[in-house]
């Protein structure tokens, strides 16, 4: 993420807007229980707080992505063999499991 972007999205002056959500009573009862242990002001910044680090989860998992769409396309531009390619993937992908269990 960008600098520039994240002091954006740190400001805590953004606009904001209302939406209505439905949610389960017993789950309301536990963020308000969760919420108040963790010290938050209610139940409501705690969920701000679950999206929010979902969100940015996210955003990096599929920034990522097109990243290595983008690497993956350039190294068929130039000639790089399918095999070797699948395999590269295949032991990154191992070695990220590794590195996050």
């Amino acid at each position: 993420m960008k600098i520039n972007e994240l002091k954006r999205k740190l400001n805590k002056n953004r606009p904001m807007t209302t939406i209505n959500l439905r949610i389960p009573q017993d789950v309301v009862e536990d963020l308000q229980r969760v919420a108040l242990r963790l010290g938050f002001s209610g139940y409501e910044a705690l969920i701000r707080a679950y999206v929010g680090q979902g969100l940015r989860a996210d955003l990096v998992r599929l920034e990522s992505s097109l990243e290595i769409s983008i690497l993956i396309e350039n190294l068929r531009k130039y000639g790089i063999e399918e095999a070797i390619i699948a395999n590269v993937i295949s032991e990154s992908t191992n070695l990220s499991h590794m590195v996050t269990a």
